[in-house]
């Protein structure tokens, strides 16, 4: 069991999970946007959307077994705790479950043609794992792009449809702030994958890969990844001195949460030089992430003030 949970990742699950309602229940619900999902129907979709990137994790472990065995020895599970066929039978059930449960949600909000998100994101994510990783950059910009849909997909099943033209500009508002976070989850994911091919870049290379470190060298590669880290890093202190400012709740919670580690990272990439450096960083952006998403909490804050 496990073996199982560490497969599909169940901690980078709980973080979508966390954010899909935090979105619903701190964003939209207390400010009396017109939803349309009840409490069964948000269920249904972070199921939906878990399924999903849980049977992408495991389709990228199953192709990732001769480059983990590489970079990560200690972390295969794939063919060592779950046989390969075992492996492809849960990524079935997966897809099956969350296409599934996708066709019922677009159909129960009469938005038959939202199916195809479902579909198309379970095929990108099959397509990513076994060869649009390999290709540069290519396969960085579709993992990030997939996360922030995640966050989208809330805004798309559960507010869109409730607009009508006497409230499209309040629901234009909300989304948009949706649209903020997505992008933000985008561009920290793309700094993310960019340091966790630095870090990987040995084992990468014996398998052919072509990631950026591969193609430009490690050393560009990570005056590439210093210059990006700068994009999370403006944009949040521009927004907190143009948005933020009147709260200083949210200002201090921006501050120590957001800012501080995203100057840290930068500060780290600029001086990085070993695994060991790039896996901090990775993990100092993932705590980023949890920061980001948990300050939809201080909404109620903001928009009221």
């Amino acid at each position: 069991m496990l073996s199982t949970l560490n497969l599909i990742r169940w901690k980078n699950l709980l973080m979508i999970a966390l954010v899909q309602l935090l979105i619903k229940y701190a964003l939209l619900e207390p400010f009396g946007a017109s939803l349309t999902l009840s409490g069964v129907g948000i269920g249904l979709l972070i199921i939906a959307t878990l399924c999903i990137a849980a049977a992408g994790n495991i389709i990228n472990d199953i192709n990732d077994v001769e480059t983990d065995s590489i970079n990560k020895p200690n972390k295969v599970i794939i063919g060592k705790l779950i046989s390969e066929k075992a492996g492809y039978n849960l990524f079935l059930i997966f897809n099956l479950i969350g296409v599934s449960l996708g066709f019922y949600l677009s159909y129960s909000i009469e938005k038959h043609a939202f199916f195809s998100i479902f579909v198309v994101t379970s095929l990108l994510l099959y397509l990513y794992a076994t060869y649009l990783k390999q290709l540069l950059i290519i396969g960085n910009i579709v993992v990030a792009l997939l996360i922030a849909l995640s966050l989208i997909l809330v805004g798309i099943f559960d507010l869109l449809p409730g607009t009508t033209p006497q409230n499209k500009d309040t629901q234009l508002i909300f989304f948009k702030i949706i649209m903020d976070y997505a992008i933000f989850a985008f561009t920290i994911n793309i700094i993310r994958e960019i340091a966790k091919d630095i870090e990987d870049v040995n084992g990468d290379h014996k398998t052919g890969m072509y990631t950026l470190p591969i193609a430009i060298g490690r050393d560009r590669a990570n005056i590439v990844l210093f210059v990006l880290s700068f994009i999370p890093l403006i944009g949040t202190i521009y927004y907190t001195i143009s948005t933020l400012y009147k709260n200083p709740i949210a200002v201090l919670y921006f501050l120590i949460g957001i800012i501080a580690p995203l100057l840290y990272s930068t500060i780290k990439i600029f001086n990085a030089k070993s695994q060991k450096d790039y896996h901090h960083i990775s993990n100092t952006l993932k705590f980023v992430m949890v920061c980001g998403m948990l300050s939809l909490l201080l909404y109620k804050y903001i928009l009221l003030a």
